[in-house]
């Protein structure tokens, strides 16, 4: 049963303790780029499936976003909740420092 009655599955998810936020950003479709897009996927599908929106945001295509988050270096992994907030950069190749990055124990 849902802890929210009032909301939807979907929309209670997005509420749930251990559902992941996370923004991935990236420059265009550069090596590392298509990388990082790649691994994060294989580990979020495989460690934490169906608990996870992810948002690939282009630096080139949305400058805005990327000077508010100051970004210094790319690719760039924020994970909004759950909390704490933490930020990875890399092509998220090494699976453990992802994992221990997104507070995911095995």
């Amino acid at each position: 049963m849902s802890k929210h009655p009032e909301l939807t599955q979907d929309d209670d998810a997005i509420h749930d303790d251990d559902f992941y936020v996370l923004r991935l950003y990236v420059t265009g479709a550069s090596i590392n780029s298509l990388r990082a897009i790649g691994n994060l996927k294989e580990i979020c599908d495989k460690y934490i499936p169906d608990k996870y929106s992810l948002e690939i945001i282009d630096v080139y295509q949305q400058k805005t976003l990327a000077e508010q988050e100051q970004i210094i270096a790319l690719p760039l992994l924020i994970k909004r909740l759950p909390l704490p907030e933490k930020r990875l950069i890399g092509d998220m190749s090494d699976t453990l420092k992802v994992l221990n990055g997104l507070g995911i124990a095995l």
